[in-house]
């Protein structure tokens, strides 16, 4: 049963920066199709590419219509949409929505203010610097929510780190619905002959956004030194023309397919041979999981999903160290070997289920309280005077915040450190697969 069609539960408004092919974004999605409560969406910026597989859904997608990260102005309408809808719980995603819809929920006296972060890196979120400004803003906000989601024990531990209590974070893996990237011979035809690839040939792959953190760069790098075959980048973002311009320059180009970024994630797997993700800066690494569950062998450099679990749980796992003379080894080593039939999903693939998440969610949803430990009545629609406090904090933060979305770090101000421009959307293993 879909979100959108759920008879009961609470009702949950979830928030997103936009709803383009991203990771967070697709999440969202396959966690609409299983949550157990009535969902609805919005999105501070135009929809993007994804609004019309979560109407589908049954879920309803609102646009806040925000025109860049110092729109102000977006507030005043979230906080007149929340209230419209007298949700239940409000459910943030990614950093632009959790700071201005934790105080849109606030506002608007949301018993329940849910965020999930996604995309904290190591000394980055969602690919820019996490400065001081950045890590202020985070902070100020948080503290008007009920519990801030983690999506891995990895980025639990960042959240610690920043200065967020422990007993204010939940972990929740992401998952993923294993049936819906099972391999497909029709989809691997499809795909192929609509890219001019020949069935027989070997394709390394990779789906992610075109971001310097997923080193694609050095994917290329390290494809444009073999002989034959194939590779195929699922996936759109800044940094297309320039590696494409470095697929060019390294003589590659006429064996470099670009997808763009792709609804069809689960068909551009099924067309892969290998798959490569040499990324340096993950949250979970939901890609990873996905090309396991089409039965892909798999190399990557990091990987908070497998690193959390044994390494028996994802034998067709490979990790290697980003560097360019291992990439190509392990690449050729791969182009080599001759096609053989997909493997079994490994058992972790199972571990991660997205029904999981979605009731663990749910759970949250239904038992959550606000800060202060004191349920908020549905007709309570103005926050008390701490609650007054951290919201004032929070606005002035936002005002420093002198950013917008074409870049720019805005100078210094009041006080404030001014955050950097926010966009939108373990344990090692050997080549052998052993820690």
């Amino acid at each position: 049963m879909t979100g959108g069609t759920a008879p009961g539960g609470p009702r949950v408004l979830h928030i997103i920066t936009g709803l383009d092919h991203g990771g967070a974004e697709r999440q969202l999605l396959a966690l609409l199709r299983h949550l157990p409560v009535p969902c609805e969406v919005a999105t501070l910026t135009p929809a993007g590419e994804l609004a019309g597989a979560v109407r589908a859904a049954g879920v309803p997608v609102h646009e806040v219509g925000m025109r860049g990260n110092r729109d102000l102005s977006a507030l005043p309408r979230l906080v007149r949409l929340i209230r419209r809808g007298r949700y239940d719980v409000v459910h943030t995603h990614l950093y632009r929505s959790c700071v201005y819809g934790r105080i849109a929920a606030r506002l608007a006296g949301v018993p329940r203010i849910i965020a999930t972060e996604h995309s904290l890196g190591d000394g980055q979120i969602e690919g820019r610097p996490t400065t001081a400004g950045v890590r202020a803003l985070y902070r100020a906000t948080e503290r008007l929510g009920t519990a801030t989601v983690a999506v891995s024990p990895t980025v639990a531990r960042r959240l610690e780190d920043w200065g967020v209590p422990r007993s204010r974070v939940v972990v929740v893996p992401n998952g993923i619905d294993a049936a819906a990237f099972a391999f497909d011979a029709a989809g691997r035809a499809r795909v192929r002959a609509r890219l001019g690839i020949g069935p027989d040939e070997h394709v390394a792959g990779a789906v992610g956004r075109l971001v310097p953190s997923k080193r694609f760069d050095l994917l290329i790098e390290a494809f444009a030194r073999l002989p034959a075959g194939r590779l195929l980048i699922a996936g759109a973002g800044p940094e297309r023309e320039r590696l494409e311009a470095l697929a060019r320059s390294t003589g590659a180009a006429a064996r470099v397919v670009f997808m763009g970024g792709t609804g069809d994630v689960a068909d551009a797997l099924s067309a892969m041979d290998v798959f490569a993700a040499p990324s340096t800066q993950e949250t979970f690494g939901l890609g990873v999981l996905e090309a396991l569950a089409s039965g892909l062998p798999v190399l990557y450099s990091t990987c908070p999903a497998l690193d959390d679990v044994p390494a028996e749980m994802a034998p067709g796992a490979c990790r290697l160290p980003a560097q360019l003379p291992v990439w190509e080894v392990a690449l050729r080593d791969r182009a080599l070997r001759s096609p053989s039939e997909r493997a079994e999903p490994p058992p972790v693939v199972g571990h991660y289920s997205i029904a999981t998440g979605a009731a663990r969610l749910a759970d949250l949803y239904r038992r959550g309280t606000v800060p202060s430990g004191r349920p908020r009545q549905r007709d309570e629609r103005e926050p008390d005077a701490p609650e007054l406090a951290f919201i004032e904090e929070a606005r002035q933060a936002v005002l420093a915040a002198r950013v917008d979305r074409a870049g720019g770090d805005g100078g210094g101000g009041r006080g404030v450190p001014r955050p950097d421009p926010w966009l939108h959307g373990g344990r090692a293993r050997d080549r052998d697969g052993r820690r």
